[in-house]
């Protein structure tokens, strides 16, 4: 472990090693001595990964698609072959494996991006992506990098190459989460079933520090084969060994600082999730993020899912930048509308971080960070039936833990009730994708959306074209405020 002064990405003379970094292998984790030299044993011919826990302060290389050169593969035969290229033979061992670190500033305030599933087909679905979510970004976001939390591809792994290539225009390093549309389904287990992953994007379960926060990057894709069906198939699961890992990992954790799990599928989908509890529910600090459902929702675990904690544990289901798979009509652009089941606009979440502490905000792609929620009331009513008439909103980030009020002009705010209902504009897409029978992918059916609230209009408002307001404030204190008109007869 060096500092790379010049930053050449190569240990020439009078760089100095580091001391207290830790090296891994996915299995013991280590520390750099004072002169920056580390010792992991290695049996004969094993294949592993070596890589470097970025330490606060210091980066690592990133290539010239923005994906951080952090480890080093050691495959002295290559990976099987597949159908996708993988792994080419790296021989043996060199001498001394120096990862080159340099200085950075990392201020214990600080914003990421984390995407869902962008989960392009092809490349014209690459396109979408660079139109919707891209460009956007490009110049106009202070995060200092991003994360894509699995399914970064939809089966044809060719695509990682012109996905990356895009996803670099943002221009922050980019780190990646394995998904179940990402591995090799050629694979006879589990261990080789990333070997293509391994090819473009290193190990499939690390950790680094930025800032104050240790984020750690899990893998619970378990890919196996039905003995009788010779069919391959996933799970949710972590792993025993994946799970010895995360122990040593966070041994050197303090209880101070906050611990970001990221991982592909919800852990509520996890079969060994109760094993990764145990490991974290005494910290008083821990957050994980998720993606793969396609629908966005805040969750709080809790004793009745296992969780032992004394407070509970926030999960959250992010929103995916390909939204329901680049489905629906295409808008003037082209571009599918792609809305989520739960009635979500595609996007990101941009997550700020403040010491120990965070916040989460939706945005919805190319749409002005304003664009929070929706709401769904008549276009007009006449005054004895507003009583009677329902309005319902879609607060695409809501939570459990949100606020929702609305006020009818001059009234006063008055509490909405949270309900489980399909979001209406979607459900009218969903029809109106139906009925169109054009070659475009359709929507998903809807589903009950998690974060609807419901309320009623006043009895007998004043005639005339009136304001409906809607306020949120959500679990972190961020306040929106959207508004509509409603004609009263």
């Amino acid at each position: 472990m060096f500092h790379d002064a010049n930053g050449n990405g190569k240990r020439d003379p009078g760089e100095r090693g580091l001391a207290g970094v830790k090296v891994s292998d996915q299995h013991w984790v280590v520390s750099t001595d004072r002169n920056g030299k580390w010792e992991i044993p290695l049996e004969k011919d094993e294949d592993t990964i070596y890589f470097v826990v970025k330490p606060r302060g210091w980066m690592t290389p990133v290539d010239e698609n923005m994906l951080p050169k952090f480890y080093y593969v050691h495959k002295p035969n290559g990976s099987p072959k597949m159908k996708f290229p993988t792994v080419e033979p790296t021989g043996p061992l060199p001498a001394s494996i120096d990862f080159a670190l340099v200085p950075q500033k990392e201020p214990g305030k600080f914003t990421a991006l984390f995407f869902g599933d962008t989960q392009p087909r092809d490349v014209r679905e690459v396109e979408y992506i660079r139109r919707d979510v891209v460009e956007p970004l490009i110049g106009r976001t202070d995060a200092r990098f991003g994360v894509t939390l699995g399914d970064i591809v939809f089966d044809d792994l060719s695509v990682f190459d012109p996905l990356v290539r895009t996803i670099a225009l943002i221009g922050i390093p980019w780190y990646n989460v394995l998904g179940n549309h990402d591995i090799n389904f050629d694979a006879q287990h589990d261990g080789h079933s990333d070997e293509t992953w391994e090819r473009w994007f290193g190990p499939n379960y690390y950790s680094f520090d930025h800032g104050p926060v240790h984020f750690v990057v899990l893998d619970n894709v378990f890919w196996q084969i039905n003995a009788e069906t010779k069919r391959g198939g996933y799970k949710g699961a972590f792993g025993k060994e994946q799970l010895e890992w995360l122990a040593r990992d966070l041994q050197s954790i303090p209880d101070d600082k906050l611990i970001v799990l990221t991982m592909h599928i919800p852990l509520t989908g996890c079969e060994d999730r109760q094993d990764l509890y145990r490991l974290i529910e005494k910290r008083p600090y821990t957050l994980s993020v998720s993606a793969h459902t396609h629908f966005q929702q805040h969750q709080f675990l809790k004793e009745a899912d296992g969780w032992r904690g004394p407070k509970p544990h926030h999960h959250l289901i992010n929103v995916t930048a390909c939204g329901s798979w680049w489905s629906g009509a295409p808008d003037e652009n082209g571009i599918p509308h792609t809305t989520m089941r739960c009635g979500t606009p595609n996007g990101y979440a941009v997550f700020s971080f403040d010491g120990n502490q965070y916040g989460i905000e939706f945005r919805a792609a190319r749409r002005p960070a304003t664009y929070q929620m929706e709401i769904y009331a008549p276009n007009e009513v006449s005054s004895e039936e507003a009583a009677r008439t329902e309005v319902l909103v879609n607060v695409f980030g809501g939570s459990e833990r949100s606020k929702v009020e609305m006020r009818f002009g001059s009234g006063n705010w008055t509490p909405m009730r949270k309900v489980s209902k399909v979001d209406p504009g979607f459900a009218k897409a969903f029809e109106r994708d139906r009925e169109l029978k054009l070659p475009f992918r359709p929507s998903p059916a809807p589903m009950e959306s998690p974060h609807i609230w419901s309320g009623v209009l006043p009895p007998n408002p004043p005639k005339g074209m009136v304001p409906l307001h809607v306020r949120t404030t959500d679990m972190f204190g961020q306040t929106y405020l959207a508004t509509r008109g409603v004609l009263v007869k």
